[in-house]
């Protein structure tokens, strides 16, 4: 495996991992956004997140190749010890256990600031296509998430229909 560093992004980041968002929005399924944010609205995104959460990003020898975040679930008190997980790799940094690495960071930093329980939000095809595939779900099963939910037919994106899945790990314990 490549030399790698996980750290912290800061706003330099934004243009390149803006890049690595916009293939998503554009070619694929994965993301229900159908355009790509301006940077100024991604910046202030990334500001934002990384008041109260970890915004963190993976670099190896040729650059930054993906980020992974967390953000409220659902924002109401109550479930301040949960939160909802991202992560996006450069479509063309996949496979070599990137995925992996920035979500074991993420989680060590989540557990370490007091959360529980992580959800993710998941597209998930009717039928696999060119859009969607299932990667994404099984990604997150390898990593100890499990599916609790399916809401169907509720994203429409490329002229097709797709449902969404969340997935939950528990990371500490409920006392």
């Amino acid at each position: 495996m490549n030399h790698t560093q996980i750290r912290s992004a800061v706003a330099a980041d934004a243009e390149r991992l803006l890049k690595i968002y916009a293939y998503y929005v554009e070619e694929t399924a994965i993301t229900f956004d159908y355009v790509v944010p301006s940077l100024a609205e991604f910046r202030n995104k990334m500001e934002h997140t990384l008041q109260q959460y970890p915004f963190l990003v993976l670099a190896d020898e040729e650059g930054v190749q993906g980020y992974a975040y967390a953000g409220p679930f659902v924002g109401r008190a109550a479930y301040d010890h949960s939160c909802e997980v991202t992560i996006y790799l450069d479509h063309t940094s996949q496979k070599k256990g990137y995925g992996r690495l920035l979500y074991e960071a993420l989680e060590a930093e989540l557990k370490q600031r007091g959360f529980l329980n992580l959800y993710a939000c998941i597209g998930d095809p009717i039928e696999e296509d060119a859009y969607l595939t299932r990667n994404s779900e099984q990604f997150h099963q390898h990593l100890g998430f499990t599916k609790v939910g399916e809401f169907h037919q509720c994203g429409f994106k490329f002229g097709r229909w797709y449902n969404m899945i969340w997935m939950e790990k528990m990371i500490g314990e409920h006392r």
